[in-house]
């Protein structure tokens, strides 16, 4: 009678684990699909009917093809996107270059400043170029055109705003490399420049495709920094917000949507081709690159990187400045007034508590979801082909602007018949959509993490009868401490930094401070909004360097047994 009881208990919990496990996949699925792709078709429905909500086929994109200013911003996007690409690329690879491969000085320093602008908000850069040169700049004469307003100030702004990006991937590709090759080349009395034609660029050639379609995609979708200081100059990502905000044409809008998302999913694809065709560079018996001093090289290369830095601190210090002076230029004391926000068209404080509560959501909800759905995707058996459409849906959000996402939001939430309607103009929607589109990285982590972690821990727990939940609350998790920190860091430095995802889903109770930078700069505040722009900065960097501190101590107490 009790081995009867007990065999049934033994199929209960069975059951109950597996119906647990199926029911949290289907649920992490359908979550994605209501927060990305249902957004998404109906932005697509939207481009194909008229003002009315009548059906009207292609008429809209004919429309926007036959209209000589409209069709402009393509033309203007793309160049801008090749021009940022081109100049963003060639000083991260000689960057890249200097950090891993040369004798140069003060490499962690240059480190360190080059990864300031990850915690600014795109718009901070334009904000600082008007001060440097714009009609009353102090550098306006160093300027080669008349003017900064328009692609000349959009592609140096973006170009701040872009190079740590591309800097971080290029440093990681140049890193890993066989030293043996080199020390054969150099045997050889092999030319520096055939060596660096045969064997450094081929092996960073993946690395290099990477950096240039993340560049190029960054370019062509950013909104900030065409928005404050783009002008005349029309581009698709302001074309959005002009003919949604501007004029009330969500049609439109709709298709300028659907044209920007086409460069952004070709990028997307060709990365993955060329990924799936990467063979690994370094083998189990590789030596790592010991970099040999060479004065008159590492000179020049610390020549440039100096430059590189100087131009950033000036970015980020003229900024700094900018947001305390009285009135520029003609009352340069220092002052504290551009941070009375209350007093100022845009949001006032109350606009930055805004964007701290959605960061703190963000930050905490997301890292819970994500990291659970990446274990659900990578150590459950069930349902496989459901794990596999999960696993697209997670790397979809990659390829979608967040001006796009933002406008598909508008159509799917804000339809009356729909249910979810009541999140609509509250700070709920404001969470899932910046968790939406922030969702692969995290999910890449997440996955990256688990991988290293043997699945016998799985089958062993199993053959002991413990719970799933169990091992993944004892043993799991505690094994990727570390990246579950680095998540939530960089979900909460991101939230509140964005500004082209959220910049149509806000309430007059859920402004943000990153929104309210744009409206102050509109109504001409403009030391006010750098001075937003400024405080989220320095918010981004105080909460990445608490993060540190956190997870320092955290690692050293319970993951000590890493460094027996």
């Amino acid at each position: 009678m009790t081995a009867l009881i007990a065999r049934g208990i033994d199929q209960f919990r069975f059951n109950f684990e597996g119906i647990l496990q199926r029911t949290l996949l289907v649920l992490g699925v359908l979550f994605l699909m209501l927060g990305l792709l249902a957004p998404l078709a109906t932005m697509l429905l939207k481009s194909l009917q008229d003002q009315q909500g009548q059906f009207v086929g292609v008429a809209n994109f004919v429309e926007y093809f036959t209209n000589p200013a409209l069709f402009s911003s393509i033309i203007n996007s793309l160049i801008i996107a090749c021009w940022t690409t081109v100049i963003v690329v060639s000083c991260a690879f000689i960057s890249a270059y200097a950090l891993t491969r040369s004798g140069m000085v003060a490499k962690k320093g240059f480190r360190i400043i080059s990864s300031l602008p990850l915690f600014a908000p795109s718009l901070l850069p334009a904000l600082s170029m008007i001060y440097l040169f714009g009609n009353q700049g102090v550098l306006k004469d160093w300027l080669p055109v008349d003017s900064i307003y328009g692609p000349v100030g959009i592609i140096i702004g973006l170009s701040f705003w872009i190079f740590p990006h591309a800097l971080m991937i290029l440093t990681t590709a140049l890193a890993n490399s066989d030293a043996r090759l080199y020390e054969a080349a150099k045997a050889l009395k092999t030319p520096a420049w055939r060596v660096f034609f045969t064997i450094t660029l081929p092996g960073v050639r993946y690395g290099l495709v990477n950096t240039i379609f993340v560049c190029f995609t960054l370019a062509i979708t950013d909104f900030g920094v065409a928005k404050v200081i783009g002008g005349q100059y029309n581009v698709l990502a302001t074309d959005i917000y002009k003919q949604v905000v501007g004029q009330q044409n969500f049609q439109m809008g709709a298709v300028v949507s659907i044209i920007l998302l086409c460069p952004a999913i070709l990028s997307f694809w060709i990365e993955r081709r060329v990924q799936k065709r990467q063979t690994a560079q370094v083998g189990a018996r590789a030596v790592a690159i010991r970099p040999e001093a060479q004065p008159i090289r590492d000179m020049l290369l610390f020549g440039f990187c100096g430059l590189i830095g100087a131009f950033l601190l000036l970015v980020i210090g003229m900024a700094v400045y900018a947001s305390l002076i009285n009135f520029w230029p003609y009352n340069l004391d220092l002052t504290l007034n551009n941070y009375q926000f209350d007093m100022m068209d845009g949001g006032g404080w109350e606009s930055y508590f805004n964007s701290l509560r959605m960061a703190f959501w963000v930050s905490l909800i997301g890292t819970l979801i994500v990291f659970s759905l990446a274990y659900l995707n990578e150590k459950m058996n069930v349902f496989p082909w459901l794990r596999k459409v999960m696993q697209f849906l997670a790397m979809l959000p990659m390829a979608i602007p967040g001006m796009v996402l933002g406008l598909s939001y508008i159509f799917f939430f804000n339809a009356p018949d729909n249910p979810l309607n009541v999140i609509y103009g509250t700070l709920a929607i404001l969470v899932l959509n910046t968790l939406v589109h922030f969702y692969t990285v995290c999910h890449l982590t997440a996955v990256t993490s688990l991988k290293q972690i043997d699945k016998e821990f799985e089958s062993v727990s199993a053959s002991l009868k413990v719970p799933f939940y169990t091992t993944f609350f004892k043993v799991t998790l505690p094994l990727c401490l570390a990246p579950v920190l680095e998540i939530s860091v960089y979900l909460f430095v991101n939230a509140i930094t964005t500004v082209s995802a959220v910049v149509f889903l806000y309430s007059a109770d859920t402004t943000l401070a990153s929104v309210a930078v744009i409206n102050m700069d509109e109504a001409g505040d403009t030391a006010a909004a750098a001075a937003m722009a400024v405080l989220l900065m320095v918010t981004a960097l105080g909460v990445k360097g608490c993060h540190w501190l956190i997870s320092h101590q955290i690692l050293q107490h319970t993951q000590r047994w890493r460094q027996a």
